[in-house]
């Protein structure tokens, strides 16, 4: 398994030279938020997760009330903005709030923000949840898209997998003080997940 952690504005200045040292060897950072919000760090840890030999993630935390074709849009220009997208690069959707919209059109929000980057990108993005998100129905058909799963409560590398999921792909399994992540897999088979610009 490989060893990655998630980070946004909440961290701050990260030392990425130490993560790598200490075995870090793949991370997501927050890109964008809605349709206006930008991680007032996320140029600085996309610049300097690359300068560290890490497979570069970025992800959109959703906001499901809000236009998904404009979301995904802001969440590309950002990416493009601090230095595009470059051979096995990853991107995820953070899809853990429901706005008070019921589940049918949570998940109706998903799948179109989902098909329009993997349309600009030819990549399916990593979908992020909860279990008991995804069992209420939030995540209705997006099976098909690769599960990074937050599950603390499970030990390292066995997490909850709800439905419509079999199986997982990155398990959040840790949050304090810094989100971590294994992905279930080689370098190589992660990256295969990512960008390919052919």
């Amino acid at each position: 398994m490989l060893h990655g952690i998630d980070v946004s504005n909440w961290q701050g200045n990260v030392d990425w030279g130490n993560h790598a040292d200490d075995g870090v060897s793949f991370a997501f950072a927050k890109a964008t938020e809605g349709v206006t919000y930008t991680d007032k760090w996320f140029d600085r840890n996309w610049q300097r997760m690359r300068e560290n030999w890490l497979v570069c993630g970025a992800y959109h935390f959703a906001k499901p009330k809000g236009n998904p074709a404009d979301q995904a849009g802001h969440f590309l220009r950002t990416i493009q903005q601090a230095g595009g997208l470059r051979r096995g690069d990853l991107v995820a959707l953070d899809l853990e709030s429901h706005e008070g919209l019921p589940a049918d059109e949570v998940a109706a929000f998903a799948r179109r923000w989902c098909r329009i980057v993997e349309r600009r990108t030819g990549m399916r993005p990593f979908i992020y949840t909860h279990a008991w998100f995804a069992r209420a129905g939030n995540c209705a058909g997006l099976g098909e898209y690769p599960l990074w799963i937050a599950s603390p409560s499970r030990p390292k590398g066995d997490p909850l997998v709800p439905s419509p999921w079999r199986d997982w792909k990155i398990h959040q399994y840790d949050n304090s003080p810094i989100d971590r992540n294994v992905f279930h897999g080689s370098r190589e088979d992660l990256t295969r997940l990512g960008y390919d610009p052919r």
